[in-house]
């Protein structure tokens, strides 16, 4: 008997998985973020209901109204708690324990109590599947009769364009299921510049004529300088010592090389954080030109597509705000490889 599907979104934020979700063909019927600046965007691409709320006020009931209400329809519930408290720079946070942030997987787990999918996906950073709390969660999942697999995936291997490592769980009370084989070899991974070569060039500060996202932020007359002496893939240690920060100088400041690095045009981008647009945080200096990365550009490495709407109003657009909205954002490619493992799954078992 062929079954239908579908899906809500926890932590959905601008709706990066459920628009990957949607192209592989799972319905999205709602998402869920405490941050209502999310809304727009979640609502204009995916096109459906968003709910701003805290989830530790939200219940069961709050989602298991929004499913289909055919009982033989199967659930799927995916979520990407926020991966701050669980990443490995936070881990030298001695209170990331109190932190309010950590205990959103417990707040998951009790969702998935309520409302009994046949189907869950969680995405996170790696290191979260070394922490205990991970494991109690898989655990509590085995003990609930779901098969559980999780994988530490290399986005380019599955065709994004960064060099993000991310972990992926999927359970399911059907079947084992396991995530899709790579798409990619090294070979074909696709490079930095085979996504935004082709952009027209902008100066530091500038905006695109043609696209108000394609903007970046005015360097400094020290950074201008920093850039130029950059080399693809290189360091600080490239420019002259009158060019170097106080803590380079330091022995601490020799781990971080990558901090206002020019990236490469042959490869995948580095990880796109919420600070892309910020020469100084990061590998973020384009490859040729002399400035951080746009908006436009960060968008396109997270596999957004040019399309995706972002903002309703050109005052709107903020680059801390859509900073922190690409950058939190799950790679819609992601979402995708995700969606299509679950609806392979779904037909082999149901047919």
């Amino acid at each position: 008997m062929k079954k239908k599907y579908s899906a809500i979104d926890v932590f959905c934020g601008i709706g990066g998985l459920s628009y990957g979700l949607k192209e592989a063909g799972i319905p999205v019927l709602a998402g869920i973020d405490l941050d209502n600046s999310c809304r727009y965007a979640f609502e204009e691409n995916i096109k459906a209901d968003f709910i701003t709320k805290d989830i530790s006020e939200l219940r069961g009931s709050d989602i298991l109204d929004k499913y289909w209400s055919n009982k033989n329809n199967i659930k799927i519930l995916v979520g990407c708690a926020p991966c701050q408290p669980f990443s490995s720079h936070s881990n030298k946070n001695k209170n990331k324990e109190r932190s309010k942030k950590w205990h959103l997987l417990n707040e998951f787990k009790r969702l998935v109590e309520e409302t009994n999918p046949e189907i869950i996906s969680m995405e996170n950073v790696p290191n979260l599947s070394n922490q205990q709390i991970f494991i109690d969660f898989v655990s509590y999942l085995e003990e609930l009769n779901y098969n559980v697999s999780s994988s530490n995936i290399y986005c380019p291997d599955y065709g994004i364009p960064q060099k993000r490592r991310r972990l992926v769980l999927l359970a399911s009370r059907l079947a084992p299921i396991e995530i899709l084989p790579k798409t990619h070899e090294q070979q074909s991974y696709i490079s930095t510049q085979q996504v935004i070569g082709n952009l027209p060039r902008v100066a530091s500060g500038e905006i695109c004529k043609s696209d108000p996202l394609h903007r970046t932020t005015k360097l400094t007359e020290i950074n201008l300088q920093r850039i130029k002496a950059s080399k693809p893939n290189g360091t600080w240690l490239d420019w002259k010592k009158e060019l170097r920060l106080k803590c380079h100088k330091k022995l601490s400041g020799d781990t971080y090389r990558s901090v206002y690095g020019r990236m490469s045009w042959d490869e995948p981008s580095p990880t796109i954080t919420t600070q892309f647009y910020n020469y100084g945080t990061g590998r973020f200096g384009h490859p040729k030109q002399n400035r951080a990365l746009t908006i436009r550009e960060a968008a396109l490495l997270q596999s957004f597509p040019l399309n995706y709407k972002f903002y309703d109003k050109e005052e709107n657009i903020f680059l801390t705000k859509l900073g922190t909205h690409i950058g939190n954002a799950v790679p819609p490619r992601l979402g995708y490889i995700i969606g299509k493992t679950i609806i392979k799954h779904i037909e082999e078992n149901y047919g």
